[in-house]
């Protein structure tokens, strides 16, 4: 903005004295100063005039915001707006001297030019201060501000409890709790935790102590007590009373006596003993002493029972293993694992065989709908001791492992006997032969559900279900493609499901023979676990290699896969055999290899995607660290793979990456040569180059204006 003084309606008149101009002069107050202009607000009326450095009578460094004026109100020439002009600065009328004590009361501006001497005031710090009113505007402000007392330093202590929007701090400087707000913690509340040290201001809020600016220490800075290295004997007084009553306010109410020059009472806590021993009266003890650095009471801590306290009152010791009961025992020490037993167990092994079938499960996956449905009821064994015919119960709970017994298997077993009551049972269960008579199937692990699962039969042409309540065994250990035995039965509705299944490992092979050609074809069908939309349970693969059997399609089935965790989807490439079921003569795929390859499209940090359609999406999701030999894949890799399905999403993913080659590395693009061939035509005499206007000379760090470093001339494109 630009300002001429001599546009002005002054009539030829500059004389500046008070009343020597016939004008009608006002007051204000500065309400904004720049360098050669300003703006007054007038204190009679609602206006806001600008006005010209060089219409103000007197020195200009002496003029600041806030200060009173008196000045004429003329008008600008071009614009026709009103400007004040004939400036002269007022001094406030100053009441008589009545200096004031005392900490904030009520609300008094002042500037650092009202503060005696080179002080630094802070909210908080006590003054004496005089005060003036402005008789144009009736503001009261302070004046001659002198320091009396500085505010408090902070304080620290340790958090001691946290609600859901506040917390409790206890004081390092005085035994006492005070208030904090989670909006004055300064720093990442969720690390905050109740035993942290911390330090704070101390303020009045609604008249009462708050702290507030809480900050966090570190760790074993606040020390609250002194504990003492020496140890002292002594006896216990009064004990710990087991239910605290709603009177008891001591948070120390037990008593040791101890015997120094003078006798005297220590009080103690509940945690104040070291190993939870239950402390009765006359016990004899040894402790430490600590003395807390607020008040300097002293208590026992660290408190440890005295052997010969036992000798002395004469007490029993038993052993047992805790459980829920009523009675309750005191004075309890912990032996080592496997000191208690309940029964002993025969190292001699017995033979024998299943008369009646135990049922139940042991399976760790037991569905507790299924338990309801199905108690667990105890099974015999018939055996001959000394030419006596014996039997004793089993139970599947006792099962090590091993398949569900039937009736007329021959078992082998020891027998484990309870001490309180002399019940035997059998335990340690191995099955030598099974009954000839019973009908136990094999199958193959077809698929694994959250709670069920489903067996493929040894013909390879239909699938099974089963509970995981019927599985003998962990069901954790169970993977798709195990071998299983089990047994049909009839639920609701007839609906046919797999019973008593167990885990076996000796079993036939899949077939009597395999052939050895390798024929190249692909997916026409894939198993329904895949899609389980279709009724055929069975996958189907078409021949594509040339030749007499291109085009020929033959069945698949879990048994088929190379790898039973694969995934085949419809329309992939693999190599594979053939060979024949023994049971019905069929041909099926044997040993099933998909030739999957794609490339990398992306890696996150953990994560990424290759470029293969599966399902309905185009990309495949892995996981870095299924990738093997540790190698770090850069998107346009070319991989190999494996597709397993989650059977709880329903999605594809894929395992077992291998990196078959690498992809084209992303080079850094050279700048363009238009680019450089511009910024080598520049130079710095050329008028139409580039050129840096400054508008406000800058400040370096050390407050000198302008530029120190030196101006270095510097090759297009090349950088130091």
């Amino acid at each position: 903005m630009s300002f001429d003084p001599n546009l002005l309606h002054n009539n030829g008149h500059s004389g500046f004295a008070n009343g020597t101009s016939g004008a009608l002069r006002e007051t204000g107050i500065i309400e904004k100063l720049l360098t050669s202009y300003g703006f007054i607000q007038c204190t009679e009326r609602q206006a806001r005039l600008f006005f010209h450095c060089s219409q103000y009578s007197g020195n200009l460094q002496d003029l600041k915001v806030g200060d009173d004026v008196e000045f004429e109100v003329s008008s600008d020439r071009r614009t026709g707006k009103p400007i004040a002009v004939k400036l002269l600065k007022v001094k406030p009328e100053i009441l008589p001297e009545e200096r004031i004590t005392g900490q904030e009361v009520f609300y008094l501006t002042y500037t650092p030019e009202d503060v005696d001497g080179n002080v630094q005031l802070e909210t908080g710090d006590k003054v004496s201060f005089s005060m003036e009113t402005n008789k144009h505007t009736g503001a009261v402000n302070a004046h001659n501000i002198v320091l009396v007392k500085k505010k408090p330093g902070r304080c620290q202590g340790v958090v001691c409890a946290m609600k859901e929007a506040f917390g409790f701090i206890e004081r390092g400087d005085l035994v006492k709790e005070i208030f904090f707000h989670y909006s004055e913690f300064k720093g990442n509340l969720e690390t905050l935790q109740p035993g942290d040290d911390v330090e704070f201001t101390i303020k009045e809020r609604n008249g009462k102590e708050v702290a507030t600016e809480v900050k966090l220490l570190p760790q074993g800075t606040v020390i609250f007590e002194d504990v003492s290295i020496e140890q002292f004997d002594g006896t216990v007084t009064k004990v710990i009373p087991k239910v605290s009553s709603k009177t008891q306010t001591d948070p120390l109410p037990g008593r040791i006596k101890v015997n120094f020059a003078i006798s005297k009472e220590l009080p103690f806590g509940d945690k104040d003993t070291r190993s939870k021993v239950t402390l009765l009266e006359g016990d004899h003890v040894r402790f430490n002493i600590s003395t807390d650095r607020r008040d300097k009471l002293e208590r026992a801590t660290n408190i440890e029972i005295l052997t010969d306290s036992f000798e002395l009152t004469g007490e029993t010791r038993e052993m047992d293993v805790l459980s829920a009961q009523r009675n309750h025992a005191i004075r309890i020490k912990k032996l080592p694992k496997g000191t208690v037993s309940f029964h002993t167990q025969s190292e001699q092994r017995y033979f024998g065989m299943v008369e009646k079938e135990a049922t139940g499960s042991i399976s760790k996956s037991t569905s507790p709908a299924k338990g309801k449905e199905k108690d667990a009821e105890e099974g015999v064994i018939a055996y001959e001791e000394a030419g006596i015919r014996m039997t004793v119960p089993y139970h599947i709970k006792d099962l090590e492992g091993c398949a569900i017994p039937q009736l007329g298997d021959k078992i082998e077993f020891s027998i484990c006997e309870v001490k309180r009551t002399g019940l035997q049972s059998a335990v340690s269960i191995k099955i030598l032969n099974r009954n000839p008579n019973a009908k136990r199937l094999v199958g193959y692990v077809a698929a694994l559900k959250d709670n069920f699962g489903f067996i493929e039969t040894s013909q390879h042409d239909q699938e099974i279900f089963f509970h995981y309540s019927e599985f003998s065994g962990d069901v954790d250990e169970l993977d798709v493609g195990d071998v299983v035995e089990y047994s049909l039965s009839k639920g609701k509705g007839n609906k046919v499901s797999a019973e008593k299944v167990a885990k076996i490992t000796t079993v036939n092979g899949p077939s009597d023979e395999v052939y050895p050609t390798v024929y190249t074809g692909k997916v026409v069908r894939p198993l329904r676990s895949v899609d389980p939309q279709q009724a055929e349970y069975q996958g189907l693969i078409e021949i594509t290699e040339e030749g007499t059997m291109k085009g020929e399609v033959y069945p698949f089935a879990i048994i088929s896969l190379a790898n039973k965790t694969d995934c085949l989807q419809k329309g992939e490439t693999i190599k594979f055999q053939l060979c024949t079921v023994a049971l019905t003569g069929q041909k099926l795929a044997y040993d099933a290899t998909p030739l999957r390859r794609g490339t990398v499209d992306c890696v996150k940090d953990q994560f990424g995607f290759i470029n293969y359609e599966v399902g309905d999406g185009k990309k495949l999701f892995f996981r870095v660290n299924e990738v093997l030999d540790g190698v770090e894949l850069q998107p346009g890799d070319e991989v190999e793979f494996s597709v397993i399905l989650n059977q709880r999403t329903g999605k594809c993913s894929a395992c077992n990456v291998f990196r078959v080659s690498e992809g084209p590395r992303l080079v850094a693009a050279p700048r363009p040569d238009r680019l450089v061939h511009r910024l080598k035509s520049i130079t710095l005499d050329d008028a139409s180059a580039p050129k840096l206007v400054v508008l406000r000379q800058p400040k370096g760090p050390d407050n000198t204006k302008g530029f120190t470093a030196e101006r270095k001339i510097r090759q297009a494109g090349v950088i130091d």
